[in-house]
C-alpha cells in the first residue's frame, strides 16, 4: 500500500507500543519521528520498527506543523497518514483506503479518520467523537500552525491556474481510532498546559477565531470557565460559517462554560441563534440544559425529547441516555413520578439513572 504512517512522539511509553502495534494491520510503512523522549519511548521504538521503517529524531522548537512536516518529508511515500502517538486504531476497512490511494482524482483530497476521544468528567470517563483530515499528499498539503496545526494547501497547489484545485475536499474513510491521552485528570491538565503556552504566543501574534477556540477549551478543560468565555467570545466576534464544526463545538462549549458558573440567563440568549446551530443533538441537548436551568421546563424536555431522534452525536449519550435521564430528572421533579421512571429505566446501565431508580425504590444498583 502506498503510503506512510507518520508518528510525532514525545515520552509516549504508555500508548506507543500499541499505536504502532495497530497499524500493523495494514501494510504501511511507518515513520517515527522522537522530539526528545527521555522515558523509555525511543527503546519501545527500536524494538518494534523494522528494517522497513524509519526511525529519525526532531529538535524539539515549540512548532508542531515543522515536526509533522518534517517527519512526513522522511516518508518513502508522497501519500501521508498522520497518527498521533496515543492513538490506537481500532477498526479499518483496507480494500477502501487503497481505492481511495490509487484514484488519480483523489490526489488532491484529504482523507479523514473518525477518532474517539476519551476524556475525564465528573469522576467518570466520558467519550466524544469527531473527524478528522488526516490522509493527504505531500505534494500538495503541508501543516501549517504552531500548535493545532492545520493541513494548508501548499503554495504551487494555490497558484494553480485552475481554481478547482484550490477547493479542499474530504473524504470520509473507515478509519476508526481510540485517543487515550487525555483519559486520566493529571495529564489533561499537563497537555492542556503545554497547550496554552504555545497557544498564547501563537495567538498573541496572529488573532484567529480558531486560535481562540483552541484557548477556550483548553481553559474550560482545566476548569477556568471565565478566562474560557473570555477567548470563546473573542472568537466569536469574527465573521464566521456555523456550519463548520469547530464553530458548532465553540459554541457549544461557551454555553456549558456559562452553565458551569450559573450564568443561566446569559446562556438563554443562545435562542437567538437556535436555527443556525440547532442542526445536531449535541447543541439541542445544550438547549434542552439551558432551558432547565432557567425553570422553562416543557421546553426544557421538548429539546431533550429531540436530541433523541438524531442517530449520531459527537458527545456520546446526549442522543440517548443523557437527554433521557435530564427529562427523567424534570418529570421527577415536577412530581410525575411514573413517566420518570420510564425515563431512567430507559437509560440503561447510566449510573446517575441506576441511582435514581434505587432511591424510588425501582431498581436495585
Amino acid at each position: 500500500m502506498q503510503i506512510s504512517a507518520c508518528i510525532i512522539c514525545k515520552n509516549e511509553e504508555q500508548y506507543i507500543g500499541k499505536c504502532i502495534q495497530a497499524l500493523r494491520a495494514l501494510p504501511v510503512h511507518i515513520v517515527a519521528a522522537d522530539t526528545g523522549s527521555t522515558d523509555n519511548t525511543l527503546s519501545i521504538l527500536e524494538k518494534l520498527l523494522t528494517s522497513n521503517d524509519t526511525l529519525c529524531h526532531f529538535e524539539w522548537c515549540n512548532d508542531f506543523s515543522m515536526a509533522r512536516n518534517f517527519c512526513a518529508i522522511q516518508a518513502q511515500t508522497d501519500w501521508i497518514w498522520m497518527v498521533d502517538a496515543d492513538e490506537i486504531l481500532t477498526s479499518c476497512d483496507s480494500v477502501v483506503l487503497h481505492d481511495f490511494l490509487e484514484k488519480k482524482e483523489n490526489v488532491d483530497k484529504i482523507g479523514t479518520i473518525l477518532r474517539k476521544d476519551a476524556y475525564p468528567l465528573q469522576g467518570e470517563i466520558a467519550f466524544a467523537t469527531s473527524r478528522m483530515g488526516r490522509i493527504y499528499n505531500r505534494n500538495y498539503y503541508h501543516y501549517e500552525g504552531i500548535i493545532h496545526e492545520q493541513l494548508t494547501p501548499c503554495n504551487r497547489f494555490t497558484d494553480s491556474s485552475d481554481t478547482a484545485l484550490q477547493e479542499i475536499c474530504y473524504v470520509d474513510l473507515p478509519l476508526f481510532f481510540d485517543h487515550m491521552g487525555y483519559e486520566t485528570m493529571e495529564t489533561l491538565r499537563k497537555k492542556c498546559k503545554r497547550n496554552i503556552s504555545l497557544l498564547e504566543t501563537a495567538f498573541a501574534a496572529h488573532e484567529d477565531p480558531y486560535l481562540a477556540y483552541q484557548l477556550g477549551q483548553a481553559y474550560a478543560a482545566l476548569g477556568e470557565h471565565q478566562t474560557a468565555i473570555h477567548y470563546f467570545e473573542s472568537g466569536l466576534t469574527f465573521d464566521l460559517d456555523p456550519r463548520l464544526e469547530y464553530v458548532q463545538t465553540m459554541v457549544q462549549s461557551y454555553g456549558y462554560s456559562l452553565l458551569a458558573l450559573k450564568q443561566y440567563q446569559k446562556a438563554l440568549s443562545f435562542t437567538g441563534i437556535y436555527d443556525a446551530f440547532a442542526i445536531n443533538a449535541d447543541f439541542v441537548f445544550l438547549m434542552g440544559l439551558i432551558y432547565m436551568n432557567n425553570a422553562m421546563f416543557s421546553e426544557a424536555i421538548a429539546e431533550f425529547e429531540k436530541a433523541t431522534k438524531y442517530k449520531t452525536s459527537i458527545v456520546e449519550g446526549v442522543n440517548s441516555y443523557k437527554a433521557l435521564y435530564n427529562k427523567g430528572v424534570i418529570l421527577e421533579c415536577l412530581g410525575n413520578i411514573s413517566e420518570a421512571v420510564k425515563n431512567y429505566e430507559a437509560c440503561g446501565n447510566f449510573l446517575y439513572a441506576k441511582e435514581r431508580l434505587s432511591a424510588l425504590g425501582k431498581g436495585v444498583l
